[in-house]
């Protein structure tokens, strides 16, 4: 599940997380993240698990290893992970392949309060100004980080203006405007049978806001 595709030396690199086979319903037995590359974009290559939980040792849960996102940098490749009930990391290599180290020992998002930290997502301004978001729970989080790519620069803050958002925050850049995707929140499924979201977006001059929402591109 939630696919993040990255684009290095014409190879489209694709990490997702991955529920284990012995998962029930909708426990989500989620350990680990996997990786796909392809050059054609219809044949690819599964390389398996490049990461878990268990790299970062400071983690205090061994289940949730959501939607993660991988960027490139200055030749070094920055993993950002949610950790169910414990924020965000991140994992360093210098191969999209891995592997990948933690860095820096502690989350580099995690407001203790909730556990909205989800589906972290890295943006890198034309200017190189990085930018990070994340949220969970109805809330929209975003923020700069510094030149290493793993220290916040400032806190983060509530990016205004979405309307029903959930989760499954996305931003790209087009004709000089920034676009954020999301996901709103979903119709209730019944026992056994999943809900739905549909797919939204809003923009903004400034790639923290405020946005203009704009409306559903996928039902």
């Amino acid at each position: 599940a939630d696919p993040a595709p990255m684009v290095y030396n014409d190879t489209v690199f694709l990490y997702t997380s991955h529920d284990e086979d012995d998962a029930q319903g909708y426990g989500f037995k989620m350990l680990d993240w996997q990786l796909y590359t392809s050059t054609d974009m219809v044949n690819w290559t599964d390389h398996g698990p490049i990461a878990s939980l268990k790299d970062f040792t400071w983690r205090k849960r061994d289940n949730g290893a959501w939607a993660l996102q991988v960027v490139e940098r200055n030749g070094k490749f920055y993993m950002y992970c949610p950790l169910h009930g414990n924020g965000i990391g991140v994992l360093v290599s210098d191969s999209p392949y891995g592997p990948f180290k933690d860095p820096i020992g502690k989350p580099l998002v995690w407001q203790k309060e909730h556990w909205d930290d989800i589906d972290p997502t890295v943006y890198i301004d034309d200017d190189g100004q990085a930018y990070i978001y994340n949220g969970g729970g109805g809330t929209c989080k975003g923020g700069r980080l510094k030149d290493n790519m793993m220290e916040l620069d400032g806190a983060m803050r509530t990016m205004e203006g979405l309307v029903d958002f959930h989760e499954a925050t996305w931003i790209h850049k087009y004709n000089g405007k920034y676009y954020l995707s999301y996901s709103d929140n979903h119709e209730p499924g019944q026992e056994g049978v999943a809900g739905w979201n549909r797919m939204h977006y809003a923009i903004s001059d400034h790639p923290l806001g405020p946005w203009k929402h704009i409306g559903i591109y996928m039902q």
